[in-house]
């Protein structure tokens, strides 16, 4: 079952890397109004929304036309308003604090979402429209979002780790991935494809956080990069093995370091695109990085649960997102929360992440709808079982814990514990010891 996932109580400044793993800013401020649908003689009420991402601002101008033809007497004019990251988030956060300026809606990416939970929230609880849905929803999603028992966001997106493998080299290693369950198995299968084929079974990033981290999280005890107490836990037992466990990886040369350092690096695209290893575990989004960056490895490609550390522990980790919230400032707060559900939590809407923007739903009841197999590009890309995939792990998506402290954490798993522990191989325990002092 997932963690007990923690509220986030302070202000957090994230790390470049972490916001653009599950979502890209637009460099431009741009708005976009929707058009309304048959009005039927309603009321049309205006609805402001603040975003840092094109798409989403194109999701919800879609939404609301869908809205409008399903509710004529509740029409929507949706002004969709696009700017820089920063810069969105800065403007909210003077908005709400001065009680003045706020729009309806809005995007906050999970990094800045403790800024906006410090004191009482100036944002709308929401547990009026996501309690009744809860047990069609995945928990863990909305538990980062919370504080003292209340919702106050709602996610694009579940983030559930996978791993993508490659299979035509597998195939000439003579691995069948399916019989990889733990990561023991991982290991060994890709002694077989080194041995078979020359190729190493997979990168580890050097100066990023993302290979370190989906495997600490996915395990079942408190053994994210924060404690419960939101406390630097690199000294933990739980990352203690992840960190051992990927120093022999490399050592064996079964793992070799991902050109560029990370998995979102240009030199990374290249190396993988010509069938550099035969596979890398990352979050679903991730998907997007292989149709747009790695055409070559279309049709050679497949997502399989993550493998776990014992038999029965959990296979997967809800990794990045992006909430949508309600403001205390909209003059509409009823209206918006409704159209909020529409959007995101409702089947239509929850399917609609899928179908529009390629996300994982956070509805896990419609991963089995025949809309999720209907043909994209992601389909085309890797096949048609994604969202069979997702329903095997659905109760094993584990949570993270986001405090104060993870900037600082995971810089210092990018500057520090990778290079020592996976280039220099150096000593894991001292290592992650000294780091996880000098962070207290």
């Amino acid at each position: 079952m997932n963690k007990r996932l923690l509220s986030m109580l302070s202000v957090l400044l994230v790390s470049t890397s972490v916001l653009a793993a599950c979502s890209g800013s637009s460099g431009n401020e741009s708005g976009a109004k929707s058009e309304g649908g048959e009005s039927g003689g309603g009321k049309t009420t205006k609805l402001e929304f603040w975003t840092f991402q094109q798409l989403h601002a194109n999701y919800y101008t879609e939404m609301a036309k869908r809205w409008n033809q399903a509710n004529p007497d509740k029409q929507i004019e949706l002004v969709a308003n696009v700017s820089p990251f920063d810069d969105v988030h800065n403007k909210l956060l003077v908005s709400l604090q001065s009680g003045s300026g706020a729009p309806d809606l809005a995007d906050i990416e999970l990094g800045k979402f403790p800024n906006f939970m410090k004191g009482e929230p100036q944002l709308e609880p929401l547990n009026d429209i996501i309690e009744p849905e809860l047990n069609n929803l995945v928990k863990s999603r909305f538990d980062i979002y919370a504080k003292g028992g209340k919702y106050y966001g709602v996610d694009y997106h579940v983030g559930a780790s996978v791993i993508y493998y490659n299979k035509e080299l597998l195939d000439k290693a003579g691995v069948n991935p399916d019989n990889i369950k733990t990561w023991d198995d991982y290991a060994k299968a890709g002694k077989q494809v080194l041995e078979k084929t020359g190729v190493p079974m997979t990168t580890l990033e050097t100066t990023e956080q993302w290979s370190m981290w989906l495997q600490t999280a996915q395990q079942p005890a408190k053994g994210d990069l924060l404690n419960e107490k939101l406390e630097p836990n690199l000294d933990s037992p739980e990352v203690v093995k992840v960190m051992k466990w990927q120093q022999e990886l490399m050592k064996s040369g079964v793992a070799v370091s991902a050109p560029g350092g990370f998995h979102h690096a240009e030199e990374y695209f290249g190396f993988m695109n010509s069938g550099g290893a035969a596979s890398i575990w990352m979050p679903l989004w991730y998907m997007g990085r292989f149709t747009d960056s790695m055409p070559d490895l279309k049709g050679k490609m497949i997502v399989r649960p993550m493998p776990a550390w014992s038999a029965g522990e959990p296979r997967s980790a809800g990794m990045g997102g992006t909430a949508t919230v309600v403001t205390k400032q909209s003059k509409n707060v009823e209206l918006a929360k409704q159209f909020l559900a529409f959007s995101k939590i409702s089947k239509e809407g929850s399917t609609a992440t899928w179908t529009e923007l390629g996300f994982d739903p956070i509805r896990s009841d419609v991963w089995t709808s025949p809309a999720m197999k209907e043909k994209n590009k992601f389909t085309d890309y890797f096949g048609d079982n994604i969202f069979d995939v997702l329903t095997q792990v659905k109760d094993e998506i584990e949570g993270i814990n986001i405090g104060e402290k993870t900037p600082q954490v995971i810089d210092a798993i990018k500057t520090q514990v990778n290079a020592r522990i996976l280039v220099d191989q150096e000593d894991v325990n001292k290592v992650l010891t000294e780091v996880n002092n000098s962070l207290k």
